[in-house]
């Protein structure tokens, strides 16, 4: 298609790409250097320092961070003020919006907004986006079905760089868990799925927030045993590492997760997911050929003993047939046409 100028407007909370945890900035910015690759005019909006081969508008100098409860809601619409200012005399055909606040302000922006939405869609977030009627991408059709009035034009799955993953057939004994410090991530759960397949557990995540340390000194920690290992955070070639040499990646989602990248993530590396079925799993998840859709912890555990069967290059295979970046950024482009040409409808 003939080149798009595109304002990509990130969340406030991480820098693009981000160090550690924040899987909405790395799609960002997956999504802009992607964009870029296809000769569009492309822009970020983010925090921090510039990383990207796209133009860069820096709306504030480092993300906020130490924050809590009460100050993340006066931080969203701080960045959102400052967004809308930066946008109102760019250049652009279509903003597209990534951020929960920056929203808002569409009726100032010189362009029209598409916004993907990223978190759930029932209850008070989604009546916001209801009220905005602005057209959305869904991240799943398990995100979309919970609030199928929303203006929804398209259902484009996250993606990743999968030649960018390591492939590694041969895997070591261990499952692995990866994710926030958060009672619906279900670390806890994985614990207990490990412990009851006698199998060893590498725990890894983010867990900085006084509401991360709280769950982390509550359910986590007791449960830590000579078979379950933390080692907190990690990122880069060490996390992609983990993903190749384990047996298999546990997602015991304790709520109806829109996406989950960790899965996508996983099967890059040719390592099958055992996870419960909640949200977009089974969207994500092969039933026996890229890993196990579970209903109960019991199931989860009995799972993990038959990942041997599920061959690693089927797992590759579908994360580069459906969850890689070209697919991604050729979905949006069509989205951004729609958007650009006033026929924002539904073209999933």
């Amino acid at each position: 298609m003939a080149a798009v100028r595109i304002a990509v407007v990130a969340p406030p909370w991480f820098e693009v790409p981000p160090q550690g945890y924040g899987g909405i900035e790395r799609l960002c910015f997956d999504l802009v250097e992607g964009l870029v690759d296809r000769r569009h005019d492309v822009t970020l909006v983010a925090t921090g320092a510039r990383h990207c081969r796209a133009s860069f508008v820096q709306a504030m100098p480092e993300p906020p961070h130490g924050l809590g409860e009460a100050e993340g809601p006066a931080q969203e619409v701080r960045y959102a003020a400052i967004v809308s200012n930066l946008l109102r005399d760019l250049p652009l055909d279509v903003v597209h919006d990534h951020s929960l606040a920056c929203p808002l302000s569409w009726r100032d922006r010189p362009a029209p907004t598409l916004v993907t939405i990223h978190g759930p869609t029932d209850g008070p977030v989604g009546d916001y986006f209801r009220q905005l009627q602005l057209p959305a991408v869904a991240i799943s059709e398990a995100q979309r079905s919970l609030a199928p009035d929303l203006p929804w034009m398209a259902t484009i799955y996250n993606s990743i760089d999968v030649d960018s993953y390591p492939f590694r057939h041969e895997k070591d004994g261990f499952v692995l868990f990866v994710g926030r410090m958060n009672p619906e991530k279900g670390a806890h759960v994985a614990i207990d799925a490990a412990r009851e397949a006698a199998v060893p557990l590498v725990l890894a995540g983010k867990c900085k927030e006084t509401d991360e340390l709280r769950y982390f000194e509550a359910e986590v920690a007791p449960r830590l045993h000579d078979g379950a290992t933390w080692v907190g955070e990690v990122s880069g070639r060490r996390r992609m590492d983990m993903f190749a040499r384990a047996r298999a990646l546990l997602f015991p989602a304790m709520w109806d997760e829109p996406f989950g990248l960790v899965m996508v993530e996983a099967m890059a590396c040719g390592t099958p997911v055992v996870a419960l079925d909640r949200g977009a799993v089974s969207e994500v998840v092969e039933h026996e050929r890229t890993g196990f859709v579970c209903r109960d912890v019991a199931e989860m555990a009995s799972m993990i003993h038959r990942t041997d069967r599920i061959d690693p290059a089927d797992c590759r295979q579908r994360a580069a047939d459906v969850f890689d970046v070209e697919v991604m950024v050729r979905a949006y482009e069509r989205a951004y046409r729609d958007v650009v040409q006033g026929r924002a409808k539904d073209a999933s």
